[in-house]
């Protein structure tokens, strides 16, 4: 007799390995019925996050055999500062997975302060499984990118063969090429710090331009996240404010010719973002500014210095752009714009 109607399980997958096996494992012993959750759906391609939802689901249903049919795997999409958000669209899956009637379980490793989340919803029991000794996911990822035999070795040892089978598959495509470009200049990038006695800390500001129902985006000229759309902005300089920073990266990027004035005027909100994640080249916390113009012609704005292009997009398609937006800047805009609807 299974103790539990449904066992939820919650996690990004990227990739899939022998540990995530274990748990699921462990969680089809236990529960009749097992939810599976995949993390950081919808995002962009990166060298943190390289697979689709849709990729990772097959990773998962193609090692569970006969026990599929006991499983469903749904998307989770993140909200990176907002918990309670997130919270709902965990409850949200839950409940459309069926998980609403009988005895429900959460399944996971407390591991280490990441593992917050599992204390989460206390409506739900804990099942704390046990960690199976294993390269860590970002140790696989790097082998991943390295592509040696002896490195591709240790990742084939730490995931399950059908899963190794996709990833030497996925080394062919022109995806992987693009994530390779990002992986490199990435280490370049961070080899330039290694002789910092202590780990840098950068600091950045964003321009959050909304003007008649359109907020200002930028699609990115170089590496990282090259061609995907931003938020203008950049480093801040020695000498400068970070308001000031904003100010010159909106011009610089995007051309747009309003008076500093005008912009400092239309000020509406600002706000600090420090997901210690949120940006792959190393631990960066950026200012964003809100500025914002509820009517009117749009101003010509173009693409300038790191910027390939500068456009005015609707409110309503931004808000839907979560494939396409750097780093964290969609959840930047969900934040002084309100989610999708």
């Amino acid at each position: 007799m299974m103790r539990y109607d449904h066992a939820v399980y919650i996690g990004r997958f990227e990739p899939l390995h022998i540990g995530h096996r274990a748990v699921l494992e462990r969680a089809l012993r236990e529960a009749e019925h097992v939810i599976v959750l995949v993390g950081s759906a919808g995002a962009p391609r990166t060298t943190r996050n390289p697979w689709s939802f849709a990729e990772r689901q097959v990773m998962i249903r193609d090692t569970l055999g006969a026990d599929a049919a006991r499983v469903t795997i749904a998307p989770l999409v993140d909200h990176l500062y907002n918990d309670t958000a997130w919270i709902a669209e965990v409850q949200a899956q839950v409940a459309a997975a069926g998980g609403n009637s009988g005895k429900v379980a959460l399944i996971g490793h407390l591991k280490d302060a990441s593992s917050y989340y599992l204390r989460a919803f206390p409506q739900w029991d804990l099942i704390d499984a046990a960690a199976v000794p294993m390269l860590s996911a970002t140790e696989m990822r790097r082998h991943l990118f390295a592509g040696d035999a002896g490195a591709l070795g240790l990742l084939e040892a730490n995931v399950p063969p059908q899963v190794f089978a996709m990833l030497d598959a996925f080394r062919a495509t022109e995806a992987f090429g693009a994530l390779l470009d990002e992986y490199r200049h990435l280490q370049t990038y961070r080899a330039a710090w290694d002789a910092a006695p202590y780990p840098p800390t950068f600091v950045t500001a964003d321009a959050v331009v909304v003007h008649s129902g359109h907020v200002l985006l930028v699609a990115r000229k170089a590496q990282p996240g090259r061609g995907l759309w931003a938020l203008p902005g950049g480093f801040v300089r020695q000498g400068e404010t970070v308001l000031e920073a904003a100010l010159r990266e909106l011009r610089e990027e995007t051309r747009l010719r309003l008076p500093e004035p005008v912009l400092r005027g239309s000020i509406r909100g600002q706000e600090v973002f420090d997901h210690p994640d949120r940006s792959a080249r190393g631990r960066t916390i950026t200012h964003a500014f809100h500025f914002d113009f509820p009517a009117g012609d749009l101003p010509p704005v173009r693409g300038g210095d790191d910027a390939a292009r500068a456009r005015w997009v609707p409110v309503s398609e931004a808000r839907r752009m979560r494939d396409a937006l750097f780093e964290d800047h969609f959840f930047i805009l969900e934040h002084f714009l309100g989610a999708a609807g």
